[in-house]
């Protein structure tokens, strides 16, 4: 779990002049800095006080409204204070449990009417009409890429298709055969648990697999839809735990991870570019302006926006269109080393301050609790637990294997079994492993739509 992003009291270390500065202060007055450097995720307490009063006294009005200002506060006070909650959780806070409070406490508030009403309508308006989880994926992607050292990001682009690939046939064997045994039938389990637990979420999983279905079974869209949603967020939750269980377990074995890294080398991922003098490709480059910082920030849009575009014309998903480009870019050396050093940046903002509050979103808007909690049948519990354990176990083997840090690809092939873009961010914030997500969009938006591809042709040919 990123530290950085939790609640802690906040001590900047500061000169010998600054610290005897501060001890001829007031005792009040230090005590009151105090208090203003304690935080709730990013948010000054006092602050986040004084915005729990402004939210209550919104509701009491009847009317929160719906845009950016209103919703950065809500988001940001309900991701904080729910990744608190998980964080503060005995064992679970180990495997993630801020990521999993964060997304899955609003989801439950929303389906039991326990978040007021106008609160629910202004998050879920926003969330679904900003695009806000895509201008987050922008950021995160074009920032890892970007500050990727070139021999990494080739050598990992092509490595990581073996452990998916391997890992999809394998977890599809063994969950297929879990689910005959426990009485789900061999059909059933494979085209209505297994297949949709790897078909890259909802939008690019979830509904066009049901669609396909209905055009081959005859049989209505929405019933069909109603039976692949729910593998689909158990087996997200499950990623979810196992991918923080990943987290502890690097932490306790150092030597099997990376740190974010897939596989070791002498330059380092995105944690370790700009100006960091170990990476070749840095160049000596210092802290990037402001300006330097909003040109990275339009740059990812762009880049966004260009897949957009791709998608209306071709169907092509635009986050693969966006994820290619930026890798055309970097291993072009189309950008300077100041722009790269202005993505990072930017990929850092948005992973320290904006991962909770766009999980919070997540929940309230698009996590449908009654979906998840259809799951829960045992048969289907275990069937999705053994299909999501193997598709990662693989990925560990294949990749130590491949001399790839074994936990970094268990993570990647965990995003396979994720809920779309939605559910890379969740994975990757409980693995505390935020760098892997041009690899993670690999998973979930290519590994998906062959998934669905291949399983449709192969339906059509069984009717």
């Amino acid at each position: 779990m990123p530290d950085d992003v939790l609640p802690r009291p906040l001590t900047p270390a500061a000169p010998d002049q600054a610290q005897a500065v501060l001890r001829l202060e007031p005792a009040w007055v230090r005590t009151w800095w105090q208090l203003v450097d304690t935080r709730i995720g990013i948010v000054p307490l006092p602050i986040y006080l004084l915005l729990l009063a402004l939210i209550t006294g919104f509701v009491l009005t009847g009317k929160v409204p719906s845009d950016i200002l209103m919703s950065i506060v809500l988001l940001a006070v309900g991701g904080f204070t729910c990744a608190e909650i998980g964080k503060r959780l005995p064992v679970l806070r180990n495997v993630g449990a801020a990521a999993i409070m964060a997304t899955f406490i609003p989801s439950a508030l929303a389906y039991y009417h326990l978040l007021p009403a106008p609160i629910l309508a202004s998050v879920t308006e926003f969330t679904k009409v900003s695009n806000f989880l895509y201008l987050f994926i922008a950021s995160i992607i074009v920032g890892s890429i970007l500050g990727m050292d070139r021999k990494v990001l080739i050598a990992g682009f092509l490595k990581i298709f073996v452990p998916l690939a391997v890992g999809t046939v394998v977890a599809g064997l063994v969950g297929t055969a879990v689910g005959t045994l426990l009485g789900l039938g061999a059909w059933h389990t494979f085209f209505f648990v297994v297949v949709p637990i790897m078909a890259g979420g909802v939008g690019e999983g979830a509904i066009p697999l049901s669609v396909g279905y209905s055009a081959i079974l005859n049989q209505p869209q929405g019933d069909l839809f109603a039976q692949v949603l729910p593998p689909v967020m158990l087996g997200s939750l499950t990623a979810i735990l196992l991918a923080g269980t990943l987290n502890y377990v690097g932490k306790r074995f150092p030597h099997l991870t990376g740190e974010g890294r897939l596989q070791p080398s002498e330059a380092g991922d995105v944690e370790h570019a700009g100006a960091n003098p170990a990476n070749p490709e840095s160049h000596g480059a210092a802290v990037p302006d402001v300006q330097t910082v909003g040109a990275a920030v339009v740059t990812a849009v762009t880049l966004y926006l260009v897949g957009v575009l791709v998608q209306r014309l071709f169907d092509f998903p635009a986050p693969v269109t966006m994820l290619f480009l930026a890798v055309v870019l970097k291993l072009g050396r189309l950008v300077s080393p100041g722009l790269e050093a202005g993505a990072h940046r930017v990929y850092r903002f948005f992973q320290v301050a904006v991962t909770y509050p766009l999980l919070f979103a997540i929940g309230v808007a698009l996590t449908p609790w009654d979906k998840l909690v259809a799951a829960f049948h045992p048969a289907n519990v275990v069937t999705i637990m053994a299909t999501v354990m193997t598709l990662m176990a693989t990925g560990f083997g294949v990749g130590r294997l491949l001399g790839m840090y074994p936990i970094e690809t268990a993570i990647v092939n965990a995003c396979h079994s994720g809920q779309g873009g939605t559910g890379d961010v969740a994975i990757l914030t409980a693995a505390n492993r935020m760098q892997l997500m041009p690899f993670a969009q690999i998973a979930t938006r290519i590994g998906g739509a062959i998934v669905v591809t291949l399983t449709l042709i192969v339906l059509s040919r069984m009717s």
